[in-house]
Parts: structure tokens; sequence; C-alpha cells
């Protein structure tokens, strides 16, 4: 392919690429230089943060949390992907109204939603109490089972939208094929179906781990202080201690083993699309 043809279509990209770079890849710099430079040059903070028993139950949460809503996500928007795909157009677009109203909705709201449900005295814990399922009120506020649970329902639209469009782009033909050569249902699902949907399953895991690792709001209203995650650690060392080398270098070790997990998973999404 012609070089200058490259350039020329390139062109019109140059000014939103500028612009991301200037917002993106200029904070970066600049974070990871605090981290190896205040208050003065080294790997003090570094070491001092891969030391601490505290951090490194911080990095736990983060990961343990991160895991679980990415499972669940998955778990709870594979039916909902599945039922638009397979319902009639007005029904379809009904579920899905309601999927994206979800994501459009003020993330604080949903989320102080959830903490007027959850608490001791909130619906769910006085249903079951009613309903003679319990004596006491469980637990499901601050901790970390409030932040999955809140989460998780922030999550179920990024995983449903890929999820929706790979089984949408099916040929249903394969499966019927797949189906008169003799193959039960598990069969099809397992050998024929989930495979053609690995891109859209990967996209969708993909994105909601990685945003549950640097997610804030959420486990700062529901986890409390006893359950910090990695962003309120960072959050608290910045604007608490301005502690900004600490906190660059939190940010630095989080974006190092983001990139870790994420270029891996981003060259097995490529081989399974060319594949499929």
């Amino acid at each position: 392919m012609n070089p200058d043809r490259n350039w020329k279509t390139l062109l019109p990209a140059v000014p939103g690429l500028a612009f991301l770079g200037l917002i993106m890849v200029l904070p970066v710099a600049g974070i990871l230089l605090l981290g190896f430079t205040e208050p003065q040059p080294g790997l003090h903070n570094y070491e001092r943060l891969l030391q601490s028993s505290s951090f490194m139950n911080i990095m736990r949460n983060t990961f343990v949390v991160a895991f679980l809503v990415t499972t669940f996500s998955i778990l709870l928007g594979f039916p909902i992907a599945w039922f638009i795909t397979v319902a009639s157009s007005r029904l379809a677009r009904i579920v899905l109204a309601v999927v994206l109203l979800s994501m459009w909705t003020s993330l604080l709201a949903r989320t102080y939603a959830w903490l007027v449900l959850l608490q001791n005295s909130g619906v769910i814990n006085q249903t079951l109490i009613e309903w003679g399922l319990i004596s006491h009120p469980l637990p499901l506020v601050n901790n970390l089972t409030g932040v999955v649970i809140g989460m998780t329902y922030i999550m179920i639209p990024f995983v449903v939208l890929p999820l929706q469009t790979s089984m949408a782009a099916i040929d249903k033909t394969v499966l019927s094929a797949a189906s008169v050569c003799g193959a039960n249902r598990l069969s099809i699902f397992g050998r024929v179906f989930l495979p053609l949907l690995i891109p859209g399953l990967t996209a969708g895991g993909v994105m909601v781990f990685v945003m549950s690792l640097g997610y804030f709001v959420t486990p700062a209203l529901l986890g409390g202080a006893r359950n910090m995650m990695l962003a309120e650690y960072i959050v608290q060392q910045v604007q608490n201690y301005l502690n900004w080398g600490i906190g660059g270098a939190a940010a630095v070790i989080l974006l190092v083993i983001t990139l870790a997990i994420y270029i891996p998973v981003l060259g097995f999404q490529r081989q399974a699309t060319t594949n499929t």
C-alpha cells in the first residue's frame, strides 16, 4: 500500500490523537515522574508500597472485587443479551432501553440507591426479616459484599452490549447445521455457539475488569474505610496527606499491572477474532 496514501488517511485523525495524547499521556507521564521524584529522587516510594502489608491488602481487595464483578456481570449479562437477541423487535427495544437507561442514570444516584437498599434498615433486609428468612439484618454495606453488588449492577450493561452484538452477528444456519449433524443443545452451545462469542465476551469482560480496577465512587460509598480499594487509596494519599509520591507510585503500579493483563488478553481476542 502507498505510504503517502496512509499518511493522507491519517491526517484527519491527527487533531483527535493529539488531544488524546495531551489529556492522557502527559498526566500519566507526570504521575510517573512524581512516583520517582517526590519527596526525593529514587525508588523509595515503590519500596515502601511493596513492603507494606496494608497496601498488599488493598491490592488484594481491588483485584478480588474486579474479578468477582467481572464474573457476576458476565453471568447476569449473558441471559439479558440472549433475550434481546431472540425476543421480538419491540420487546428487545424495551429491554435494551432499560439497559441503556441504567447506564445514563447518574453514577452517584445509582450508588446512593444501593446504599439505601442494602443498609440494615433497607428494603432488602427488612423484606427478608418480614418473610422470616433471617432474624437479624445481613451486613450488606461497609464491606466488599456491598461493593460487589453495587458495581455489578453498574457494569452489567458493559457486558450486555458487546455480547448482544456478537450474538446478533452469528449466522443461525451454523447452529441449524450443527443440529442437523446430530449435536445436542449442550454440544451446540459449548462447541459452536460459545466459541463464536469469544470476541464479544472477551471485550466485555476486559472492559469490566479494567474499569473495576480503577473505580472510586461506588467502593468509597459502599465499602467503607476498612475495605479500601486502590483508587480510594490514591485519592487518600493525594488529597488527605498531600503525599504525591506515594499516590503517583501506587497509580503507576496499578497501570503496569493493568497493562500486563490487558495486552495478552487483547492478543488472545485478536487471535480468536481471526479464527472465527
